[in-house]
């Protein structure tokens, strides 16, 4: 059991939180492997530099990855009042999602699974 009473025990795992501002992207139909390739591009960079490697990429994740990246620029302006010259990219990285599965038909009756990966972003800025 944990100790202390339950407003202090929220207390407690509330102080812990990060305050650097983030977005998210839940349920993002492109695999995780396909989208590290992206954000390990991006990683540390700041965020202008960073806007312009996913401008200029040609992969399906990075249109994904540029709109994200736009809404934590936007959620360190307005929720935590930081300059958007001074931040870079702390953090970003790709956790699994679920998977749909279909079925394709192939030859003599047999059926193939297909998978459909999808995967969960989080993009994390810091200021310099």
């Amino acid at each position: 059991m944990a100790k202390g009473h339950r407003s202090q025990i929220k207390r407690e795992r509330n102080a812990q939180k990060d305050t650097r501002p983030s977005a998210k992207l839940s349920y993002a139909r492109v695999s995780v492997q396909k989208a590290c390739f992206v954000l390990d591009a991006i990683r540390g960079k700041d965020v202008q530099s960073a806007l312009a490697i996913l401008a200029y990429n040609p992969r399906y994740a990075s249109s994904l990855i540029e709109k994200l990246l736009k809404s934590a620029i936007a959620n360190a302006e307005n929720n935590n009042g930081m300059n958007a010259d001074n931040l870079y990219i702390a953090e970003c990285y790709a956790n699994k999602g679920p998977t749909m599965k279909r079925v394709r038909p192939r030859a003599q009756g047999r059926a193939y699974r297909i998978e459909k990966r999808m995967s969960h972003i989080t993009i994390v800025l810091d200021e310099r």
